[in-house]
């Protein structure tokens, strides 16, 4: 798979990210956020054919890669990677933007579009949940509850001399059974746990679940239901859309429900592939990606 230009750009949240960038400067950008366990890698596919018409930027989130490590899960809540979104946007002179997002790195485009629809033209989501869905389908859901199990096990840091000792590939086998998925070939792979392998990677890599505000009850616990679930939800304005690898065992199918009634321009793609869509289907994302640009 190609390499693409990289280039490291301080920012003044205090951490300074590793970001690929590619296609015509003077062109619409897009930015593309990826999500656990990976890095500007994810959207590989897509950031290769958007380039060719795009100005296209794919950072290493804080704590992943060859991005700056930050101790302390203080660190890693979602205002300071919404503030890395922006200030990223700002130092490479970039008002208005296409935003991309996968897993967590889906979890931040849906909150930077939300609290930042003057510079969101439009958002792209695969397989991350809109956050408050997520979290009602956590508090009403058993199924999604069971599935999202291993986010209590990320979050305790009883396991973390078994992180430390062992690395963060044994922890993700015992805790979600993760497998190395045949869609990711051998030179992905190798980069995949070289990142891992990165001083510091694996906890800043866990902080991500340990600052997260989600609440994840044990599969049959009584909780108490928070207030704010049952009040409006916050309008999505720009037009959106979404693409579902509906074989995803983490996020369940279930999280497209109702987001036709929270986002004002909403299409919904549905794809036969597991979690990591954008490259375990890349031909079908990539080919709904330009039809819903040409047509938005």
């Amino acid at each position: 798979m190609d390499d693409f230009p990289q280039s490291l750009i301080a920012l003044p949240t205090g951490v300074t990210l590793n970001v690929a960038r590619a296609g015509p400067e003077d062109g619409e950008p897009i930015i593309f956020l990826h999500g656990f366990p990976e890095s500007h890698r994810t959207w590989r596919y897509q950031f290769k054919a958007l380039s060719a018409t795009h100005y296209c930027l794919a950072p290493d989130q804080r704590g992943f890669a060859k991005s700056d490590k930050p101790e302390g899960a203080e660190n890693y809540r979602p205002q300071k990677m919404i503030g890395d979104m922006i200030a990223l946007a700002d130092a490479l002179e970039i008002d208005r933007f296409t935003l991309a997002g996968h897993d967590w790195g889906g979890a931040i485009a849906w909150a930077t579009a939300i609290g930042h629809p003057d510079r969101v033209a439009r958002l792209i989501i695969a397989n991350a949940p809109h956050p408050l869905i997520f979290q009602k389908a956590l508090i009403e859901d058993r199924a999604q509850r069971v599935a999202s199990t291993y986010m209590r096990a990320f979050r305790d840091p009883a396991h973390d001399a078994l992180v430390a000792e062992q690395g963060l590939a044994p922890f993700l086998v015992r805790f979600m059974d993760w497998q190395r998925s045949p869609a990711l070939d051998d030179k992905e792979y190798d980069t995949m746990l070289a990142d891992w392998a990165r001083p510091g990677a694996a906890a800043a890599m866990l902080n991500w679940y340990r600052a997260s505000p989600v609440i994840v009850p044990e599969a049959d616990e009584e909780v108490e239901r928070p207030a704010f679930l049952d009040a409006p939800l916050p309008r999505v304005t720009m037009p959106t859309l979404v693409v579902w690898g509906m074989d995803d065992t983490a996020l369940l199918p279930g999280q497209i429900d109702g987001l036709d009634e929270i986002v004002d321009d909403l299409t919904l793609v549905k794809i036969e592939a597991g979690h990591f869509v954008p490259w375990e289907a890349p031909e079908s994302v990539t080919d709904a990606i330009i039809d819903w640009l040409a047509r938005r």
